[in-house]
């Protein structure tokens, strides 16, 4: 199965299971309360038989602004947050970023794609590696740098749980992406202190950059149809 398709059958699987328990603990909560499936249904505008489908898990019909309301009336809150797991579906531009830099490093640097973190269960992944011990080297693409802070954050984690030497971040040569650099220049010059131009030289050469980098890399335009999101078997 493509990775693209088992992360959205994941995804299915984890809404129906949320779904099936957030069903149950209203079902427990409202009997422990006295209150008829009616009754609840009455106070947020639903009919008895839509609390029904939602006790059985069966909400596709329902908004899900009605569940915390619900989950209210018999006496429980809802808290839900997300939280990075795994990688998320990369598309054309992401892509030929990597190729791009595939093409610059020396061809007898082993080149490995969407290499997963060792620790069991963790389903994080490298975008790329290059080389292998004594010196392996992650590689993590971003077409448009954002929050360059909660990056570095989680780079970092990842180099720690990941057991990598170097890191390199590789971006997109954008003007965009040069600003947010220049924004947090001192810092990231803290977290990847060896200029992107001398390792690129080095991952060339085949040799160690030394460090951690930031890369920046031109990446030729990227037509639609290339532009579909890509999925590895």
């Amino acid at each position: 199965m493509a990775t693209s398709e088992r992360a959205v059958d994941r995804g299915q699987q984890q809404g129906e299971r949320i779904i099936a328990e957030l069903g149950r603990e209203i079902r427990e909560a409202r009997l422990a309360a006295g209150l008829s499936q009616g009754e609840v249904g009455r106070a947020v505008g639903l009919s008895g038989a839509r609390i029904s489908l939602v006790e059985r898990g069966r909400v596709l019909g329902v908004p899900f602004i009605h569940l915390p309301r619900i989950l209210a009336t018999v006496g429980l809150d809802l808290s839900a947050r997300a939280y990075p797991a795994g990688q998320p579906l990369r598309d054309g531009p992401h892509l030929a970023l990597l190729a791009a830099l595939r093409s610059r490093i020396s061809v007898g640097m082993p080149w490995r794609t969407e290499v997963p973190l060792p620790t069991g269960g963790d389903r994080r992944a490298w975008d790329a590696v290059i080389g292998r011990r004594p010196v392996a080297i992650g590689v993590e693409a971003e077409t448009r740098l954002r929050d360059a802070q909660a990056l570095e954050r989680r780079i970092n984690l990842k180099k720690r749980d990941g057991g990598m030497d170097r890191v390199i971040l590789l971006l997109s040569d954008t003007r965009w992406n040069r600003m947010v650099i220049r924004t947090h220049g001192e810092a990231l010059r803290l977290a990847f202190p060896i200029p992107g131009e001398v390792a690129l030289a080095a991952l060339s050469a085949g040799r160690d950059p030394g460090g951690d980098a930031i890369i920046l890399l031109k990446v030729p335009a990227v037509t639609m149809a290339n532009a579909v999101p890509t999925v590895k078997a």
